[in-house]
């Protein structure tokens, strides 16, 4: 019976990467807008988007609120790496009504003790920051904005759910008349823990935190969390992961004595992975294997085992000093014996592995979770290999080596491709809120400077109607035949005097020249619609800038080219010629070239009538074939192909490597 307990409460690797690929799943879920509402991990963004640089410099005071405690701590960074700060701190112990009273009680507790706090240190009255660290679930749309989901962990305080508790915080305290104090951020103890462990070598992307529950926190990718609008640069994101579970992705590896651990919880079928790795609940998992295993006569033969019923009758404590190799075999016989039972040297033996089956299963489900979390990373930034640290906190972890000798080892099982090393964080949740804290208001400076930098660059309504005013204004001079010479807009008649009205019909050449290629065209226009065949030419750099004849030479072997490969050289088309570059058109079919743009400067051809230009060169090479009726730039060509289709086109805009306007003018 022992051995089939003992196998119940271990689970195979392969069965660890069906728990890692649900979790991947269930993240997926909850990040997503469509499946959050139901996702049983919650990924709730946290609103800060970047780890600590080490840079951050200043003063913090951080309220972290506890299960039966508030501590409060004034933090100096100076710079260093976030290496040696200093620190002041204080712990003012909760009245017990206060966490069960009204919640104006709890947070004037508080504020005053706040306020007692500051009266005991030196104080200049300039600027404080405040980070408040609040473990409790909340549903956050800005780093200093969070409404309580539901309070947890002994709190039950009224009128505080649903309400922004950094704004009753900060209301608190300015009753206390501390206007100099202003709650910059707030965050759960998982990301405090997170940003305390970055190191030159590798930033600290993950968080983790094994302790009476579990939690985790990481940087995502801000473009895959749809439930925020920011879609550049990363997001830390809160997993809420102790929940997995609760939609029955677990089922089948929980044992009789987590489903009767869960039913004596005060919220079952609720956190279901937490009540399989938090020390809240290890304890009564190992008394209830051993209660079951008792009523089968494997154990205690001959003691009263009535004792076993009773919750919290065995502490997670006492667990983890069995499961030591030197003294746990003592161990196990006094807190048995403790119990009032009459264990034998076997017994104890069996108690040991028990404890040791349970805190193990408690590691690799972790490792299941902070492997899904790693390779989501690197999915999601398409990595080979991902190189990260993960700061891990929390009573599990401290007290016991061979849990984060599993976590680790198991980790590196289910995802070889990251290199994830293990950070202890020290005192992650009180100098990690300072960090946050500091980093919010290096990020708020430095958005600040940006503001500052890009002013110039803001333009109001009234810059743009004054823009427009102006554009009007040199068009009015560019279209008068006094005025048109000192305009800095020329608008240049085309010729072009209609728009397409949809019944144009017939096959035509087009030519279009604006850069190092050269198209060339045939398009059939019929009533069932337009249908055309192209070839692009290079324009060698030593063509572009050599002689106006090889330029146009060049342009008529390609056409010849083209013709013969479409089997046209016996037609004679109409031709239009798109020549983006800026002429003054004497004519639909004459175009004097005003100057060479975009890496032409081929001699010759600067005021002369590139139409002619391009006569002459198939004179040259004896293509006769050739019918130019128009020559118009790329603007034209584009208001034009539109309006074909729309007769109510009359502006064609290009916005490209330049930019140019036409419209049809009275």
């Amino acid at each position: 019976q022992v051995q089939r307990a003992l196998l119940a409460l271990t689970i195979p690797l392969e069965m660890l990467q069906v728990v890692k690929g649900r979790m991947m799943q269930a993240m997926s879920n909850g990040l997503s807008r469509q499946t959050h509402a139901q996702a049983s991990v919650q990924m709730l963004p946290t609103y800060i988007s970047s780890t600590p640089n080490g840079t951050e410099k200043g003063n913090v005071l951080v309220v972290e609120l506890c299960q039966s405690h508030v501590r409060i701590l004034l933090m100096t960074l100076l710079g260093d790496g976030n290496q040696s700060p200093h620190v002041t701190d204080k712990i003012f112990d909760i009245p017990g009504d206060s966490m069960q009273g009204p919640g104006e009680a709890l947070f004037d507790f508080i504020a005053q003790s706040v306020r007692q706090f500051l009266a005991g240190i030196t104080s200049t009255g300039e600027r404080l920051p405040l980070g408040f660290v609040f473990p409790f679930s909340c549903k956050q749309t800005q780093l200093n904005k969070a409404e309580l989901l539901s309070w947890s962990k002994g709190f039950s305080c009224s009128d505080v759910e649903g309400k922004d508790v950094v704004q009753l915080l900060q209301s608190a305290i300015n009753k206390q008349e501390l206007f100099h104090v202003e709650v910059v951020a707030l965050m759960n103890d998982t990301v405090g823990t997170m940003m305390t462990c970055s190191t030159r070598e590798r930033p600290c992307e993950v968080g983790l935190v094994v302790d009476k529950g579990t939690n985790s926190c990481f940087m995502a990718e801000a473009q895959y969390v749809d439930m925020v609008e920011e879609t550049n640069g990363r997001m830390c994101i809160n997993t809420e992961w102790g929940a997995f579970g609760d939609d029955d992705a677990l089922s089948d590896i929980l044992t009789p004595y987590d489903q009767r651990v869960d039913q004596e919880s005060s919220n079952p079928g609720k956190k279901r992975f937490e009540k399989l790795v938090g020390s809240l609940y290890l304890g009564d998992i190992v008394r209830h294997t051993l209660m079951a295993l008792s009523a089968e006569k494997a154990l205690f033969v001959g003691s009263n085992v009535t004792v076993l019923g009773t919750k919290g009758a065995l502490e997670t404590q006492q667990v983890l000093e069995i499961i030591d190799n030197e003294e746990g075999m003592a161990k196990a016989r006094v807190a048995l014996e403790a119990l009032g039972l009459r264990p034998s040297e076997r017994d104890c033996c069996r108690v040991q592995q028990i404890c040791r089956a349970v805190v193990s299963r408690s590691a690799a489900l972790c490792a299941a979770g902070l492997a899904a979390i790693l390779s989501y990373i690197r999915h999601s930034r398409g990595l080979e290999r991902l190189l990260v640290n993960v700061a891990v906190d929390g009573e599990l972890y401290r007290a016991h080596s061979r849990f984060g000798e599993i976590l680790q080892s198991v980790t590196g099982l289910l995802a070889p491709e990251c290199m994830a090393a293990l950070v202890p964080s020290v005192d992650g949740t009180g100098r990690g809120a300072a960090i946050v804290t500091a980093v919010a208001l290096r990020l708020a400076d430095q958005r600040r400077e940006m503001d500052q930098m890009l002013a110039p660059l803001r333009l109001s309504r009234a810059d743009l109607e004054h823009v427009q005013a102006l554009m009007r204004q040199e068009m009015e001079l560019g279209l008068g035949q006094e005025t048109n010479a000192n305009s800095s807009v020329r608008m240049l008649p085309t010729y072009v005097r209609g728009t397409p009205d949809g019944t144009e019909r017939g096959e035509f050449l087009a030519l279009d020249l604006g850069g190092t290629n050269f198209r060339v065209l045939v398009v059939r226009v019929a009533e069932d619609g337009i249908r055309m065949a192209s070839e692009i030419y290079l324009i060698p750099t030593d063509i572009m800038q050599g002689t106006g004849e090889a330029l146009f030479d060049h342009i008529i072997d390609c056409i010849m080219d083209f013709q013969l490969k479409q089997d046209l050289m016996e037609q004679v088309l109409p031709l239009g010629f798109t020549f983006s570059f800026p002429c003054q058109q004497l004519g639909l079919d004459k175009a004097v070239l005003l100057t060479w743009t975009k890496g032409f400067s081929a001699s010759g051809c600067v005021g002369e009538d590139v139409v002619q230009l391009l006569r002459e060169a198939a004179q040259r090479k004896q293509h006769l074939a050739l019918k130019v009726v128009a020559v118009v730039n790329d603007t034209v060509g584009t208001m034009m192909s539109c309006g074909y289709d729309d007769p109510k086109c009359e502006i064609g805009l290009i916005v490209g490597t330049g930019t140019n306007a036409c419209y049809m003018e009275e």
